[in-house]
């Protein structure tokens, strides 16, 4: 299988910034493409209103600059694809973008809820999972992982 196109979702979390990190690594290896998508819906969950077209617009401004900051900071040498704001649920719009982009590979973070938590906000990267039709590959911050880790055994001095 070749990776030429990896999509990276972007909800300007930690666990997203390691996903990207990640991917443009793997990018610069494989001289492939890093697109990348951010829903608006999830980039502003405290809205309870909706939004007009002007304000829709200037959000739109202001998350596509957002975005391409991020990717100029840090992805160095990594070949850029299409950077995509889209409106809707994050779910259907991560789907949408690795169709639109033609993605080999949907590189994201997540932020490993468990029990209720997981089951009241739902897991964005678990629905990913689950419907995408190219393979999707979740990573999770760094220090969970640290946490998570058993200590070596030790032995007994001889």
């Amino acid at each position: 299988m070749s990776l030429r196109n990896l999509l990276v979702p972007i909800d300007f979390s930690v666990h997203a910034e390691r996903a990207l990190d990640y991917a443009c690594e793997l990018a610069l290896s494989l001289d492939a493409a890093v697109h990348f998508v951010t829903a608006i819906g999830a980039a502003l969950p405290e809205l309870t209103v909706t939004l007009t077209g002007t304000m829709f617009e200037t959000v739109r401004r202001e998350r596509e600059a957002a975005l391409l900051e991020l990717v100029k900071a840090r992805c160095g040498k990594a070949r850029i694809g299409q950077l995509l704001v889209m409106d809707g649920d994050p779910r259907d719009v991560i789907l949408e973008a690795a169709t639109r982009v033609g993605a080999d590979l949907i590189i994201m973070g997540s932020h490993g809820r468990r029990g209720l938590t997981r089951a009241l906000l739902g897991s964005v990267a678990e629905s990913v999972v689950r419907r995408a039709t190219c393979p999707v590959l979740t990573l999770r911050a760094e220090a969970r992982r640290r946490r998570a880790a058993k200590p070596e055994p030790r032995t007994a001095p001889t």
